[in-house]
């Protein structure tokens, strides 16, 4: 994401052409059921100029699936930095943050969480270590919360796991034409995971 931009701003197109032609092809047939000669035909470059970008079907996956994390992450981090220090507005501000991210980002979330057991080697590793980071964030907010008396939850681990869950689990089911607004949406889940917390 352009550091320039707000958190919330989600007004541009996030990947490259040949990306979002691979990512339509996986949201509809699934990474395997999906060859390149259909991620070209989708891109309008033939199989050749495919490979010109990405030297496989593989790296298209990895692009997808790294762009989406770091995404999600210069996002969480420009939403904490805006709230303060104040650990029920970072909590907040990190709630709304993740649960805009996968509903105006639902399929690149999706893609990029359903299919990372397709990833191989370092390129799994990578998107590992790049949700653990991501959910440090929200832990590192929980017992600071949990320390001072604001989270009442006694089990603030698993606690965490069910309130990311619960945000990332948006990309699943969210649809812009279902009359309920990503903002407004993002309202209802900071009561549901606050709740889930104790308070």
């Amino acid at each position: 994401m352009d550091d320039q931009r707000d958190w919330r701003d989600y007004g541009t197109t996030p990947l490259p052409p040949v990306l979002g032609a691979a990512l339509a092809c996986f949201v509809e047939q699934g990474y395997h059921g999906t060859t390149i000669r259909e991620v070209a035909a989708r891109a309008g470059l033939s199989v050749p100029g495919i490979y010109h970008h990405y030297p496989s079907k593989h790296a298209l996956l990895s692009g997808i699936a790294e762009r989406a994390m770091a995404d999600l992450f210069s996002r969480s981090r420009q939403a904490l930095d805006q709230a303060g220090p104040g650990i029920e507005e970072r909590f907040a501000a990190l709630i709304r943050c993740l649960v805009l991210f996968h509903a105006h980002r639902s399929d690149q979330a999706f893609i990029a969480a359903s299919e990372i057991r397709s990833l191989d080697g370092q390129a799994r590793a990578r998107h590992i270590a790049a949700r653990d980071r991501q959910q440090l964030l929200l832990t590192e907010i929980v017992n600071d919360g949990v320390a001072a008396g604001i989270f009442t939850t006694p089990f603030p681990a698993e606690a965490t796991r069910a309130v990311l869950t619960m945000c990332t689990s948006v990309a699943q089911w969210y649809r812009r034409d279902g009359g309920l607004p990503p903002e407004e949406l993002a309202d209802r889940y900071l009561v549901i995971t606050r709740a889930a917390l104790g308070g």
